[in-house]
């Protein structure tokens, strides 16, 4: 919690009061951060901690945190006093530095912003684990470390991978691991081998069904992700690996060369052939199916047994065995447009046919506006240089035809001043989306193939726009969502996908865009904008921040609360009017926060979020003491944020409880605030199960838990939540299952938390089984509820009609 600052808050609160246009209205509600950035410098520096810069990637600061594990851990200092709370300080900063949520507030707020999170509780693993457990694959150039921020972009690109799921204290995942990097030395270029760490991934590894290690599963786009049950033995990995490679090696002879050759070079593909003769080498099978796979939708293989295909073979002009590439375009009348080539070696073939594939179409200030005007464009610009990388930008014709995107390049240096309109200052990739050369995004993320393929894909599909002077939205004629943003900022990078995501559900409603404050310094400076990434909602002369995690979902529930809010903003008189004078029925629920306190910018998220599910329930307010400093004093708050709960039926309504808890999350306050409610379930003994539920004419859904139960306790105020949901048509009740085990016995109860339904359906008796309900989130079970008794007979329909529930998700499965 954050103590007050009478000298920040006259400050802000003079630049809060001050008339402003529209661009100075931002710079005022964003003035806190020149004082966030000043407050940052004081803490410790956990870049500096860490020894890496501020746009080091979540592998880089794995392997500097290893690298200073094994130099400063206190079992290798045993003599040093201090080594246990240095260490702990390198720990707690990779910690939050791994974290793309973490990391945004400890970039915005310093360490301040960290205080409601966990501190670790001061553990850390031995020497012998940062030597030998940490990070298995971090150091290994063939193998793709994926985490929650790039796995979805890399196995739905297109591309086939093969992912090992392991997690670092796995004996056997240890045992696999030199198999493994020798598996991706021999697969590259062919498939793409990725881990994930579910030490450090663990949501990601739940989502996907993970729940042994190592399990490896091939994934590529349009079909299910197939586990691997067989051996580790390379050899076997290999051959489950390559029936997933769906390009064939042809065999050419008399009968189809010719036929085959014309049609591919017909649709721009080009063929490489190996000539087997008696004398000299020719490439593999395996070797040639490699191949096939690397080069696939660019160029076709085939080979040739010369032994029986003689006299083409001397049309050729083959005496031995050789390899030839014939460029699509080439003739084959024409012996000087194919290149021999001399190696037996998978990749040193794959990049001299990729040097001599074409290149792409070039496009220059001439043709730029009309190719682009109806068409949807991947454009690469360049500054002059060629590499290895480049050449790869070849596949992407191929890889993105079927998603209708033409692919071209522009070169900077013949073509500046079409860059320069862009502002485009060095190597970039960028997306046009066929309304024009101004509606286009450019690519901030990693510059590898499967990254710039998923950011096409989603581009194209999504309605974000790259944001310059010329169209930044300065009128405040339509909302917008605007992103500040840093490219070498990688929660910034992390957040650009939701925003596509978000910018779909929302199209129509919002427009969204983003701007790179590193090229546009001067409007970013204009608007006061000190941390990235810094999001903000323009809806005409409002202009809200947004606060939460990076994520599709948050945005949209951000921009559900501005439209339909659930918190209210309270001034002193409405606060004397909502709290002091509020109904005996009413409970409230004040946040009293300053804008400046790091701590409260962390709880807005969670307090909109706890808002929502209280609703109805519980009334949720703020209180701005920037603002309001004087009427905040005389209300005794005395550090920021303070929680306090102003209950229902209290004989004086200015009594209040302080939440005093150590989490701010919105479950947490969730289940304190719920928990001063009178209750709506009951608790039932086995009289009561056998006579009301079982015997009785009431419909009943019951809890069936266990004291012990870590889940139960957590689903306990969420069954409360639809208690007050579903009551007046189904009567909520809970079972200790620990004090009455015959009861739960005979109901068939074999985990914790059991929902069950037992629906009055006319008869005297029911089954005690109940109705397994297939979840612990109360809208979905009201939900749920509210369909099986609509399906109930038709006297029971006057109930249904008049069983209200807010939520328009359907849980549909029974089970039991």
């Amino acid at each position: 919690m954050e103590s007050l600052s009478p000298a920040k808050s006259r400050q802000a609160f003079q630049v809060q009061n001050q008339q402003m246009p529209w661009s100075r209205m931002l710079l005022g509600s964003l003035i806190v951060f020149s004082c966030l950035v000043t407050s940052v410098s004081s803490d410790e520096d956990y870049y500096k901690l860490l020894k890496v810069s501020r746009e080091a990637t979540t592998r880089e600061i794995r392997q500097a945190f290893k690298k200073l594990a094994l130099i400063m851990h206190p079992d290798k200092n045993p003599h040093d006093e201090t080594a246990h709370d240095k260490f702990l300080k390198v720990t707690r900063a990779y910690e939050v530095l791994k974290d793309d949520d973490l990391r945004k507030k400890y970039d915005k707020y310093g360490e301040k912003g960290l205080q409601d999170e966990q501190q670790g509780g001061g553990r850390y693993e031995s020497w012998n684990y940062y030597r030998n457990e940490f990070g298995i694959y971090d150091d290994d150039l063939e193998i793709v470390t994926l985490d929650r921020g790039d796995f979805d972009a890399a196995v739905n690109s297109g591309e086939l991978w093969f992912v090992n799921f392991y997690f670092p204290r796995c004996h056997h995942c240890h045992e696999l691991a030199p198999t493994w990097r020798e598996f991706a030395k021999e697969m590259d270029g062919v498939i793409r081998i990725g881990a994930v760490n579910c030490g450090d991934n663990n949501r990601l590894c739940r989502s996907k069904g993970i729940n042994s290690y190592p399990s490896l599963y091939i994934y590529k786009a349009g079909m299910n992700p197939e586990k691997y049950f067989g051996d580790r033995a390379k050899e076997s990995l290999t051959k489950f690996g390559m029936q997933f490679v769906k390009s064939r090696v042809t065999e050419l002879w008399q009968g189809n060369v010719f036929t085959e050759i014309e049609a591919a070079f017909s649709s721009g593909v080009g063929w490489l052939i190996t000539f087997c003769a008696d004398s000299g080498d020719c490439l593999e099978s395996q070797t040639r199916q490699k191949l096939s796979g690397m080069l696939e939708g660019l160029v076709n293989v085939g080979w040739m047994d010369c032994s029986t295909q003689a006299e083409l073979c001397d049309s050729f002009e083959v005496t031995t065995s050789t390899t030839a590439f014939f460029p699509p375009g080439s003739s084959l009348k024409n012996k000087g447009s194919v290149l021999f080539l001399q190696s037996l070696d998978t990749r040193e073939i794959y990049g001299e046919v990729m040097q001599h594939l074409p290149d792409l179409e070039a496009l220059t200030k001439e043709t730029f506006q009309s190719k682009l005007a109806h068409h949807r464009w991947l454009v690469s610009f360049s500054f002059g240089q060629k590499t290895m990388a480049s050449h790869e930008y070849k596949k992407l014709k191929a890889l993105l035809k079927a998603a209708h995107i033409q692919v071209g390049k522009v070169d900077c240096l013949t073509d500046s001043e079409l860059c320069v309109s862009f502002y485009i200052q060095k190597p970039c990739i960028a997306v046009f989306k066929g309304l024009g050369i101004h509606d286009f995004e450019i690519h901030h993320g990693k510059d590898v193939l499967y990254n710039i393929i998923a950011f096409a894909k989603e581009s194209v599909s999504a309605h974000v726009t790259t944001l310059r002077p010329e169209n930044f939205p300065s009128d405040g004629k339509e909302p917008w969502l605007v992103d500040f943003f840093a490219p070498w900022c990688p929660p910034c990078r992390a957040l650009l996908p939701e925003l596509r995501k978000a910018s779909i559900q929302l199209f129509g409603q919002m427009k969204f865009g983003t701007l790179d404050c590193t090229v546009h310094e001067r409007l970013c400076s204009t608007y006061n904008i000190h941390a990235y990434p810094t999001t903000v909602i323009f809806n005409k002369s409002s202009i809200h921040e947004y606060e939460g995690h990076h994520s599709a979902d948050g945005i949209l529930e951000f921009i559900q609360d501005l439209v339909d809010p659930t918190v209210v903003t309270m001034d002193p008189d409405s606060f004397a009017e909502l709290v002091k004078r509020r109904k005996h029925s009413e409970t409230w629920m004040v946040d009293f926060y300053a804008p400046w306190c790091g701590p409260c910018q962390a709880l807005l998220p969670e307090w909109r979020r706890m808002a929502r599910a209280v609703n109805g329930m519980i009334k949720v307010g703020t209180v701005d003491c920037q603002k309001h400093h004087s009427f905040c004093q005389g209300e005794s708050v005395r550090a920021y944020p303070e929680i306090r709960l102003y209950p229902q039926n209290a004989n004086r309504r200015d009594l209040y409880q302080s939440y005093n808890g150590w989490h701010r999350d919105a479950h947490s306050l969730k289940v304190w605030a719920v928990g001063t409610l009178p209750r709506a379930s009951v608790d039932l003994t086995p009289d009561d199960f056998r006579n009301k539920v079982i015997g009785g004419k009431d419909h009943w859904v019951v809890d069936f838990y266990a004291p012990w139960c870590g889940p139960c306790q957590h689903f306990a105020p969420e069954f409360e939540v639809l208690a007050r949901m579903v009551k007046g048509s189904v009567r909520a009740g809970k079972v200790d299952c620990q004090a009455h085990y015959q009861t739960c016995q005979s109901a068939g109860i074999t985990a914790y938390p059991s929902v069950r339904f037992y629906p009055y359906l006319g008869t005297k008796k029911r089954d005690q089984g109940g109705e397994h309900v297939n979840s612990r989130d109360a809208n979905n079970i009201a939900d749920v509820l509210h369909q099986r008794l609509q399906q109930l007979s038709p006297w029971l329909q006057g109930k249904a009609d008049n069983f209200k529930v807010d939520s328009n998700q359907v849980v549909e499965t029974f089970q039991g």
